[in-house]
């Protein structure tokens, strides 16, 4: 490759630029603890609310949340053969509750809150602080409430304080992810007193406070935060809530907003920064080549990337003309220029049934072009069809390479497709109003149980339908499995379902791409959450 010279100065001058920004971030007490205390993580979003749950949030901003307050409960970690950690929702502990009974019959969960628990102001954590965040939880007009109504908690009703430092939580029916909602970010838990000084009538829930200062009681305490530019975090010593009542090893957190990715990848290379998990997968191998930096790449088993047809409009209103795209597609091809095989397939298997109710997990869907022909022929489509295949800006890099392949695939089985890139907010409009025909989009689940899969993504009138399928023996069995408390019975189910969806298509389950965290050699314990974004409480140096 030819170097440009103008464009090496111009990196070159936006790398000195961010390192000194990244140097000038921290003030005098920070320059003077040692480099082994402060941990430097660059990005290319923003943090746009200090409260993630706010309606129009970056999800950058449920990173913070995790580490700035605490939850109930948290979910556990384990170890992955990529290397680093991945969260695990079937190994659930206290975080703020030191202790969680559960009734014999799943509908009551009782939360001892831990004694020596304070907010970040040093006041102590109550039981009105907890039922007043969980109120919040399920009233605010924020995101809360719809993921809250996923594990059942829909009313303040259903929480109650029952003694000092105890809080009830009742169910209507024994929900599998009860403690799982409890541990993400919408339950986080925040001290009222302060909050509710900052309330109106007109803001019930200090949601217009709350977004640009803290009420919590987390790991670590917001120093500063320059909307767009960076963020700086100090450790809370305080901290009684984490594992076996460890305090994190980083004293100090600054994060920076750096929007080109290669000076992103050079200041970790270089050693001016420690932590960067958005860059583009085409970026990795040479990273992984030079060896100046780790690259930790960690399944991503909540999310997926999918092919969907709007199956509420002609043609894809017909099973047949879906399958007949689906058995066109060229997948392995796709998933090279797409992610550079770098992720997870979900496609390939040779099985007709399920064999287990995993999900998402391969699918028995492979390109064959001559039964593709005859499904579209069978559909009244003997001479091909015309459509428009669309996808977001945002995905341009690596949908770019993906579409020219299904375009000309397509082709092969007389179908004439038109692309067409639009801005991402006009996308999420036109799904809402299912007025797309044919795309593509990303889900990722924050509870990745098979019944959550289908209630979300296969069943509803949600935006996450992306194809605004309904199946009425899929979305009772969705719920039925919700409830269960008998897993052959949900095992069953899971197959049942992943049958039928894979029978019907309404959309194609593609892959899922891997978490690709690039880091200094010296930092270990990464974890993968199902936010997608960095727990700073289980990183090391060293």
């Amino acid at each position: 490759m030819k170097f440009n010279r103008r464009q090496g100065l111009k990196a070159a001058a936006a790398t000195a630029a961010a390192t000194g920004a990244i140097a000038a971030a921290a003030p005098r007490e920070a320059m003077s603890q040692t480099r082994a205390e402060t941990l430097r993580q660059v990005m290319g979003g923003v943090i746009n609310s200090l409260d993630a749950t706010m309606l129009g949030g970056t999800r950058e901003g449920f990173g913070l949340v995790m580490n700035t307050y605490d939850r109930l409960c948290s979910m556990g970690r384990k170890p992955v053969s990529t290397g680093g950690f991945t969260f695990d929702l079937d190994n659930i502990r206290g975080e703020l509750a030191e202790r969680i009974d559960r009734s014999a019959d799943g509908l009551t969960y009782t939360f001892h809150i831990r004694q020596n628990a304070t907010w970040h102001d040093g006041t102590p954590v109550t039981a009105e602080d907890v039922k007043w965040s969980l109120d919040r939880s399920v009233s605010a007009r924020s995101l809360a409430p719809p993921q809250m109504s996923m594990s059942s908690y829909t009313s303040p009703d259903q929480y109650k304080i029952v003694g000092e430092k105890v809080v009830e939580v009742k169910l209507p029916r024994s929900d599998r992810l009860a403690l799982g909602n409890l541990s993400t970010p919408y339950a986080m838990m925040i001290n009222s007193k302060l909050a509710k000084q900052h309330a109106t009538s007109d803001d019930p829930w200090a949601i217009n406070y709350l977004k640009e200062n803290q009420a919590g009681g987390g790991a670590y305490i917001v120093e500063s935060h320059r909307p767009g530019q960076q963020l700086q975090l100090r450790r809370n010593d305080n901290w009684k809530n984490g594992l076996n009542g460890e305090l994190p090893f980083f004293r100090r957190i600054i994060m920076q907003t750096v929007p080109e990715a290669a000076t992103r990848a050079s200041l970790v290379e270089r050693g001016d920064a420690d932590l960067c998990i958005d860059l583009a997968a085409s970026d990795v191998p040479a990273i992984e080549s030079r060896n100046r930096a780790k690259v930790v790449a960690i399944p991503q088993g909540n999310t997926f990337q999918c092919i969907v047809f709007n199956t509420r409009v002609a043609p894809f209103d017909n099973p047949k003309v879906r399958r007949a795209f689906a058995l066109a597609l060229p997948y392995d091809a796709m998933f090279q220029a797409a992610l550079f095989s770098r992720g997870s397939k979900y496609y390939g298997a040779t099985w007709t049934h399920a064999p287990n109710g995993n999900f998402p997990q391969p699918l028995g869907i492979n390109q064959d072009l001559d039964r593709a022909k005859a499904l579209l022929a069978e559909a009244g489509f003997p001479n091909g069809l015309e459509t428009t295949f669309t996808y977001a800006v945002s995905m341009s890099a690596f949908v770019d390479p993906m579409a020219a392949l299904l375009q000309e695939a397509l082709g092969r089985i007389g179908v004439r497709v038109a692309i067409q890139k639009l801005p991402d907010a006009q996308i999420g409009t036109l799904i809402v109003e299912r007025r797309l025909p044919f795309f593509t989009d990303l889900g990722s689940a924050w509870l990745p149980s098979p019944d959550y899969f289908f209630r979300l993504y296969y069943s509803g009138e949600t935006r996450w339908n992306y194809s605004g399928w309904q199946n009425a023996e899929v979305t009772a069995m969705a719920q039925e499995a919700r409830f269960t408390l008998d897993q052959a019975r949900y095992d069953d189910i899971c197959r049942r379902m992943i049958d039928i969806s894979l029978e019907q298509m309404p959309h194609v389950m593609l892959w899922s791409g891997n978490h690709e965290a690039v880091m200094s050699k010296d930092i270990s314990g990464y974890t993968y959450w199902f936010h997608r974004m960095v727990d700073w409480r289980d990183l090391k140096r060293g």
